[in-house]
């Protein structure tokens, strides 16, 4: 089955609590995010927090995926680069860029990796349509795509297709962390640094690199719309003024009656 052929539908089973949404201003520091993720995705699947949904942004940065190859890292000293669990390859994060990580139970959705990164996939496609972008998987390559008309042919005759989003991911008990990352206006001569995702034959590009002159805040309308669409409601919750992180909101342990799965 194709990834476009599966069902997206990742709502929460009955009885479960809404997914909480977080936004950052500002940059937030990697290092703080990723140890903020480790800790929510251990509450969540102890069943003391909420899911989460956060959309940040990050001062620039180099993450190597599980199946990073360092000769795709061309150039090791422009940025502080970070090894982490998620899969994939090399990728950058920076200003003007949308990443948005996820931490839900799939336990509580749908125990289905491939489904569930469709299902991000789809968000994104979602997100580009209410802008009049056109955004498409392809089943050989992760992430979301725009095809270039504009652009010289690929050699074998093909369509050039720029790269518009990334996705990574890494499951612990069920439940996700890292996601996914759209380029609204980055400065995208900063992806020469590395190979992006270890694929050589295909370019980068951002909304604003398309024409459309968008702000970050009017791309998270569309986004959370998108998000609710596939993951159900989402509740927002306060982040910290100065560090950027979401809010601490750990729960009373869940009764065994509400886990679903094993």
């Amino acid at each position: 089955m194709q990834r476009n052929e599966i069902d997206l539908s990742l709502h929460a089973a009955p009885g479960f609590a809404p997914a909480e949404l977080a936004i950052s201003d500002g940059l937030v520091d990697y290092a703080a995010a990723s140890a903020f993720m480790e800790a929510r995705v251990a509450a969540i699947a102890d069943g003391r927090a909420n899911e989460l949904i956060w959309f940040l942004e990050h001062p620039p940065l180099y993450t190597a995926g599980t199946s990073a190859d360092p000769k795709d890292l061309i150039d090791p000293e422009r940025f502080p680069v970070y090894a982490t669990g998620r899969g994939g390859e090399y990728t950058y994060h920076g200003p003007g860029q949308r990443v948005v990580y996820v931490m839900l139970d799939l336990k509580r959705r749908k125990q289905d990796v491939r489904a569930f990164v469709a299902a991000l996939e789809s968000v994104i496609i979602n997100t580009l349509e209410q802008m009049n972008v056109r955004g498409e998987r392809r089943e050989d390559r992760v992430g979301v795509w725009v095809r270039r008309p504009e652009k010289p042919r690929l050699p074998d005759g093909s369509m050039s297709e720029d790269k518009i989003a990334a996705l990574g991911i890494r499951l612990r008990r069920w439940v996700s962390f890292h996601g996914l990352s759209l380029n609204v206006d980055p400065d995208l001569s900063h992806f020469t640094g590395i190979v992006p995702c270890g694929i050589t034959a295909y370019g980068v590009t951002s909304l604003v690199d398309l024409g459309l002159l968008v702000m970050m805040s009017d791309v998270d309308v569309r986004l959370k719309r998108a998000i609710e669409d596939v993951f159900g409601a989402v509740v927002p919750v306060p982040v910290d003024p100065v560090s950027g992180l979401p809010s601490e909101n750990v729960l009373s342990p869940a009764p065994a009656s509400a886990a679903t799965g094993g």
